[in-house]
């Protein structure tokens, strides 16, 4: 199905991510899925209910869940980052929204590991911002109170200063 461009793959460390090819493909399935008559024995797909856990928490070291897809999605919206394949750009404005929060992306940049990459959240299905990057804003979020780590979790915390800083510097409402 990937060599007849049908479903495309998206691999990321050791899973393999599969959906379709692209829009049209997507729209021929949805057809011929409108097609299929609903009875007793339809099972709806189960999805994430949104829990302490899929809301915000750490992906090895950088912000995933709801809030980290929508923090990611609010710096793209904002021109802050731009999507560059599978990874993330910084648009000059964004070098100077980074540098108001004290983060030097030249100095980010140097380190030996991938700058800013997309990553695939498993609960939301949407990718957040990974790499050094993602990283180091986590780390500089931590470091302002924005948010706090749940002791012996992944699980994270938004203070109410965040909620404040992330409506005033992303104008997003956690």
């Amino acid at each position: 199905m990937t060599t007849a461009n049908i479903l495309s793959v998206e691999k990321q460390g050791r899973h393999r991510y599969f959906k379709f090819a692209n829009d049209e493909v997507a729209q021929v399935i949805e057809s011929m899925a409108s097609l299929i008559p609903l009875n007793k024995e339809y099972k709806k797909i189960k999805v994430s209910k949104l829990n302490d856990f899929t809301y915000a928490r750490t992906c090895y070291d950088h912000l995933a869940g709801n809030v980290g897809v929508r923090i990611t999605n609010s710096l793209i919206e904002n021109k802050i980052i731009e999507i560059s394949d599978k990874d993330y750009k910084v648009t000059k404005s964004g070098k100077k929204w980074f540098h108001r929060i004290d983060l030097n992306i030249d100095i980010i940049k140097l380190k030996k590991r991938s700058f800013a990459h997309q990553c695939l959240d498993w609960s939301e299905r949407k990718h957040h911002i990974a790499g050094a990057l993602g990283a180091s804003l986590l780390e500089k979020m931590i470091e302002k109170d924005w948010m706090r780590k749940k002791p012996s979790s992944r699980e994270l915390t938004i203070t109410s200063n965040g909620k404040v800083e992330l409506k005033n510097r992303l104008n997003l409402e956690i």
